[in-house]
């Protein structure tokens, strides 16, 4: 079994561990957040399930997504002033969102231990290193800037 999956099987295991039924909506939206290669919106989401399943509806993959969420098999975050993005839960990161081009980049959530510790101590305030990101610019687009001035 390759890694698409063995994620799959253990979505459907957390699934059906929690009580819930499987049903061929809840398997498409698992299918499709597994072979994504990235972060995708509710909207992205969507289409592609609807793709492969036509009548499921945006509704009921709103649904799902939050059962997901309560599940912790997938999490979602805010990348700048954008719709929110799912993709599977697994290892914490962080995200860095270039505020110029748009990209963002997956980063390792060790990066926000010390602010994280500062918040903490400082606000009592709890850093989710999931649901945000950091804005800014990123290399290139600082290059870009240095070139033009």
């Amino acid at each position: 079994m390759d890694e698409h999956g063995e994620d799959l099987e253990v979505i459907v295991s957390t699934i059906r561990g929690a009580g819930k039924r499987l049903t061929t909506a809840k398997r498409t939206v698992a299918e499709v957040l597994v072979a994504a290669p990235g972060h995708l919106t509710a909207d992205e989401l969507t289409r592609a399930v609807q793709d492969r399943q036509p009548d499921v509806s945006p509704s009921t993959v709103y649904r799902i997504l939050e059962e997901f969420e309560e599940l912790s098999i997938v999490v979602h975050a805010h990348l700048d002033q954008h719709a929110a993005v799912y993709h599977l839960a697994g290892t914490v990161h962080g995200h860095l969102t270039c505020e110029e081009c748009g990209a963002t980049f997956e980063i390792p959530a060790s990066h926000f231990d010390a602010l994280d510790k500062d918040l903490q101590r400082t606000f009592g305030f709890a850093l989710n290193r999931h649901h945000t990101a950091i804005t800014g610019a990123c290399a290139r687009c600082q290059s870009l800037r240095r070139q033009r001035h």
